[in-house]
């Protein structure tokens, strides 16, 4: 080899190994009038908070860094990005629904998906938990989204929701050999059946496990608050999601499968519309959450629902309102879900307002959707606005602890250091 051409071969490398070395993001600082801290419960103000790259590098610095870009985004009060514990980015009460499971595939559900993520995005949530998709669009989502593919926010999928042969997490409602269903796709009878479907959802990138421990109101079962898992079944889904380093989360209606999942120590009751004395006393003793999904009662148009499904729901959406309120006065800890799908993704938000309608302080349904969420999820890396944590900030106009109704007029969005919507 000539010397010339060693000094080419050297210069290549040389080039190859400097665009190999990661890039420095760029520092921002963000100013705002206002601040919402969760941790104390306080607005405070003004506020300048200096991001580099994905992370809040440090707050009110005594010097603006050197070269820094500077974002000041006027009369807004800043707030760490909002989680959502209760999606469905996948669907949808659109069109002819009760009948896509059978029409469409994982691809459709996916970029269904794909809109609904932005929608939400924009709307100021920048986590979410989505708890259950067809096909594991949910994880296809979530890698799409990470990799910048669409925009969205931070998904904990949990693959398919596990529940039993004809229960509220099978397909229902449709002829004999249609759409049936086995431990892969999370229908499960027995315990055997219950731990496959457990580790098939954690094989294909569940980071939370979710069960139907009772019937429920959008699937053809008689009762909506019957018990559907055992108590083995819901204690080894429980025993084996631990044992890979997952929380359980189970949508329950009726008492005694509150309670039954309550005793096989899952992390949270989805919607817990029939609390008793007793259920409620052995959540505060357990310090499981209730993730409530309220706001879907006011909304849902009842009159578009099958008439079994409508009867189950007028019955059931009044003594979930009942019951949170009693979950609340007794201080029940609450995370902050919405069943969005149920309702149009983007009024994500309006969950807030009903939390306060129900009797709780508009500082603790912020709590709900920030510090909460991330404990349930068990992430120290969001939820609050502090050095160290994700750059996931949003901002409203004037002051959300005195109108809670102002965190529906999200103005600006950034996630991981990148900026979604700004004024």
């Amino acid at each position: 080899m000539h010397r010339t051409e060693r000094r080419t071969e050297a210069l290549a490398i040389s080039l190859l190994l400097l665009l190999a070395q990661p890039v420095v993001g760029q520092t921002t600082v963000l100013r705002a009038a206002r601040l919402f801290d969760p941790v104390t419960g306080t607005i405070s103000g003004p506020v300048s908070v200096v991001i580099d790259s994905d992370r809040i590098r440090e707050l009110n610095p005594a010097q603006t860094p050197v070269g820094a870009t500077i974002r000041d985004l006027g009369d807004v009060t800043l707030l760490p990005g909002l989680m959502d514990m209760h999606t469905h980015l996948t669907m949808d009460l659109e069109g002819d629904w009760l009948t896509r499971e059978v029409r469409e595939t994982a691809a459709d559900a996916a970029l269904r998906g794909a809109r609904n993520a932005r929608r939400t995005l924009l709307a100021g949530f920048t986590t979410v938990r989505d708890v259950g998709s067809m096909g594991f669009a949910d994880v296809s989502l979530m890698k799409a989204i990470d990799q910048g593919f669409v925009d969205g926010p931070r998904i904990v999928p949990v693959g398919h929701a596990i529940g039993i042969t004809g229960g509220h997490c099978d397909v229902t409602g449709f002829a004999p050999g249609v759409k049936e269903l086995g431990p892969e796709e999370g229908v499960a009878d027995g315990v055997d059946q219950a731990l496959r479907a457990v580790r098939y959802q954690i094989k294909h990138g569940a980071r939370f496990i979710k069960v139907c421990a009772t019937a429920g109101v959008l699937s053809f079962e008689e009762s909506v608050g019957a018990q559907q898992l055992s108590k083995a079944e819901l204690r080894a889904i429980v025993e084996e999601a631990a044992r890979h380093g997952l929380k359980v989360a189970a949508h329950a209606h009726g008492t005694q499968g509150i309670k039954a999942a309550i005793g096989a120590g899952v992390a949270s009751i989805e919607h817990g519309s029939m609390l008793d004395d007793e259920a409620i006393r052995l959540m505060k003793e357990r310090g499981i959450y209730l993730v409530p999904t309220t706001y879907l009662g006011e909304v849902i148009d009842l009159k578009a629902l099958p008439a079994p499904l409508r009867a189950k729901a007028q019955t059931v959406l009044p003594r979930g309102r009942e019951s949170l309120r009693r979950a609340i006065a007794a201080g029940v800890k609450i995370a902050f879900g919405t069943d969005a799908g149920v309702f149009p993704h983007g009024d994500n938000a309006k969950e807030l307002a009903s939390l306060v309608d129900r009797g709780m302080r508009p500082v603790d349904a912020l709590r709900s959707a920030t510090i909460n969420a991330a404990d349930l999820l068990g992430v120290r890396d969001r939820g609050r606005v502090a050095a160290g944590q994700l750059a996931d900030l949003i901002a409203v106009p004037g002051d959300p602890v005195k109108d809670i109704r102002l965190m529906q007029q999200v103005v600006f969005v950034m996630k991981g250091g990148r900026i979604y919507r700004e004024p």
